[in-house]
């Protein structure tokens, strides 16, 4: 089995079960990959969650960035991400945010947490970016509210059980962004 594969089947698992949930003989089980195979690979458990986080990180940037490229203008493109979040949280495998989980699952100090903040500034970053080019002279705070729905509804969505918090957040984008 690939590191691609025990990357995937490890996914899963901290996705769905939570990374504390999850040992290295539950990622052995799932994989057939020997323990020791696991951590001459990734050292440890810890190793293995940054190789999740930094993968998952990457994936779902991308796959944002791509809705979001998908419009012409600064205002469809900040309203995209909403779009893009409603799709995400009626995925049958919707199970929240895995930077916001692994965040709160990780020690202080641990590079889980150093990668679950980078995360959260790569997305306000993107943010800013498009909130800047609709509005240079109010974008920083624009971007600063945009990412209170983003992240209010990521919450909402998970913890409340309620997938349609992405539509009613992007109604209140909408307002926001005039």
């Amino acid at each position: 089995m690939a590191d691609a594969d025990v990357l995937d089947a490890a996914a899963r698992l901290f996705y769905q079960e939570g990374i504390r949930n999850v040992g290295m003989d539950r990622v052995r089980d799932a994989t057939g990959v020997s323990l020791k195979r696991l951590y001459r690979e990734f050292g440890s458990k810890e190793g293995l969650v940054a190789a999740y986080l930094r993968r998952r990180d990457e994936r779902w940037t991308q796959w944002l960035l791509g809705r979001i490229a998908q419009e012409k203008t600064p205002r469809t493109r900040l309203l995209a991400i909403f779009d893009a979040l409603d799709e995400w949280f009626h995925a049958p495998d919707f199970a929240g945010c895995a930077f916001i989980r692994a965040y709160a699952e990780a020690e202080d100090g641990s590079e889980a947490k150093a990668l679950a903040r980078q995360h959260k500034e790569r997305l306000a970053e993107i943010v800013r970016r498009e909130a800047l080019a609709l509005d240079p002279v109010r974008g920083e705070e624009l971007a600063l509210e945009l990412l209170l729905l983003i992240e209010g509804a990521m919450v909402r969505a998970h913890v409340g059980g309620e997938p349609q918090s992405a539509r009613i957040a992007r109604t209140a984008a909408a307002r926001l962004i005039g």
